[in-house]
């Protein structure tokens, strides 16, 4: 579970981070990630949508990206500013194992940081 801190619940955020956010993207997921001014922690939002599937399995795509992206937290800190990450998650993120899930997420975020 994300600590209630680095929840992203504003819908304003979330549309100011897809449109003017790093894009990245891999067969699972599509990440968006957007640097503010220092200051406040770094904010992660999910978009899944119901082309992923029915509610069991977007809830259970949902559960296991918040968990992946709760290991990823001190790197989004290092970056400088404060992050606000959006993980939109694809229809393939429903059938794909959890160790396909971490491996394109961590490449997103490495190639959208850098």
């Amino acid at each position: 579970m994300l600590p209630a801190a680095n929840r992203l619940s504003n819908s304003d955020a979330f549309r100011r981070t897809v449109r003017s956010g790093r894009r990245c993207g891999s067969s699972t997921v599509v990440i968006h990630l957007d640097v503010h001014p220092p200051g406040q922690p770094a904010l992660v939002g999910f978009v899944v949508s119901k082309a992923v599937g029915n509610a069991v399995v977007r809830n259970r795509v949902k559960r296991r990206l918040r968990h992946l992206t709760r290991e990823h937290l001190p790197a989004l800190a290092g970056l400088p500013g404060s992050a606000v990450l959006v993980v939109r998650a694809l229809p393939a993120s429903a059938g794909a194992p959890y160790a396909e899930l971490d491996a394109d997420l961590r490449r997103c975020l490495t190639r959208a940081t850098s």
